[in-house]
């Protein structure tokens, strides 16, 4: 009987972490099918559509670079609970399409993950919650300190920028981000 327990508690402990791991991908999943959700009923509707009630952010653009098959729902705000779900807007920068700097930023190895792999030149479609779609083109990218971004916000071009940390293989935070810059090219 001793030798029975010794056997099924490490099989009832691996079982747990196994399920806890589990839960966490389909909750992740999940997420993402409510802010697509979100996102396509916000367009339909013209109004914003928080993804579940609770949440303290909405989605307010998709993001796609079509060359390496890269797709992403862009939230209001830099809150944590947003940036654990998708890229988010920047507060007080403009929006797609405007005059000035849009900003978007996400967690390197997750949401941004493909960023290490757009090329200059690629195509970055975003087309907002109100439906409007804007075509930008990956022009520049630089590595940067986290309190000195570069980012011009009084400029008075149409912009985008694609903001993570550096580098993108480390595995703990550091002072870095790699900032993707982005020019308007077209809009529909």
């Amino acid at each position: 009987m001793p030798r029975l327990i010794s056997l099924l508690i490490p099989a009832l402990i691996g079982l747990l972490l196994f399920g806890e791991g589990a839960y966490i991908h389909a909750k992740a999943w999940l997420a993402q099918v409510l802010l697509e959700r979100a996102f396509d009923q916000g367009v339909a509707t013209g109004q914003a559509v928080k993804p579940w009630s609770w949440a303290d952010t909405w989605p307010v653009a998709r993001i796609e670079v079509k060359r390496i098959g890269a797709s992403a729902i862009v939230l209001e705000g830099t809150s944590g609970q947003a940036l654990a779900f998708g890229p988010g807007h920047i507060d007080h920068t403009a929006n797609a399409g405007e005059r000035g700097i849009a900003v978007y930023a996400a967690h390197r190895d997750t949401h941004f993950r493909f960023l290490r792999n757009v090329a200059m030149g690629d195509i970055i479609d975003v087309t907002r919650g109100d439906g409007h779609h804007f075509r930008y083109r990956a022009d520049s990218s630089s590595v940067v300190r986290f309190d000195e971004s570069g980012i011009d916000a009084t400029a008075q071009g149409f912009e985008l920028v694609l903001a993570t940390c550096w580098p993108f293989d480390a595995v703990t935070s550091g002072p870095e981000r790699y900032i993707l810059h982005a020019t308007l090219i077209a809009d529909r």
